[in-house]
């Protein structure tokens, strides 16, 4: 198999991570940020969550920092959309997208897939397409009861460190969700196993991304 890199692996990223809800963007690819972050120093990362009440804010802040330690420069965004409405109000969501649009050029956008199941996650998904027409995009996935994980075209393999470090501050950051059934290391851990059997990677951790257009 062929491996691919993100542009000049000498030079720093500006990377933007977008998620629906206060936890999305960890579980989706902390992972890949920690590798990121770590493979190419002085990356630019911009953080932005659409939807935390004064709970899961705190939540998503503490969080974001932990994963955020080796950028070399970062701005975390806590935006107060209404959870499970997106599609009601995504007029006001789309001027929050211009307003980034304008701040910041990403040399990767990861979002969640225009065909999650859940509508929020499709709204910030859609709007991301949308806004960044002529940029690289990776849709990252997250498991739910709805089952719809599909067949990623993009893996990114984990060390096991990188794999261990995500699941530990989730879990850590994330008191709030901890009642939830799938809230747990068995479920991350789990997906991350069953990409890493898809990739081949050697350490038996890994990320799946649906990448829509790439350009060689």
């Amino acid at each position: 198999m062929l491996t691919a890199t993100l542009g000049d692996r000498s030079k720093p990223l500006n990377l933007l991570c977008l998620g629906a809800h206060a936890d999305d963007i960890e579980i989706g690819c902390g992972g890949t940020i920690l590798r990121l972050l770590r493979e190419r120093p002085g990356s630019t990362v911009q953080w932005v969550v659409f939807a935390a009440n004064p709970v899961r804010e705190a939540e998503a802040r503490s969080s974001a920092a932990a994963f955020l330690t080796s950028a070399g420069a970062s701005q975390v965004t806590i935006h107060h959309f209404r959870e499970s409405y997106f599609p009601s109000v995504v007029s006001e969501i789309k001027d929050a997208f211009e307003h980034l649009k304008r701040a910041f050029k990403p040399d990767l956008v990861l979002c969640h897939r225009k065909v999650d199941a859940h509508q929020d996650h499709r709204v910030i998904a859609e709007l991301a397409w949308n806004t960044y027409r002529d940029h690289a995009i990776w849709e990252y996935e997250i498991p739910k009861y709805d089952g719809d994980l599909g067949l990623p075209n993009v893996y990114v393999p984990l060390s096991r460190v990188d794999a261990d470090t995500k699941v530990e501050l989730i879990l850590k950051h994330f008191a709030s969700q901890a009642t939830r059934a799938w809230f747990r290391a068995d479920t991350f851990n789990s997906v991350m196993g069953l990409r890493a059997i898809e990739c081949n990677a050697p350490e038996a951790r890994a990320e799946g991304f649906y990448v829509r257009k790439l350009v060689i």
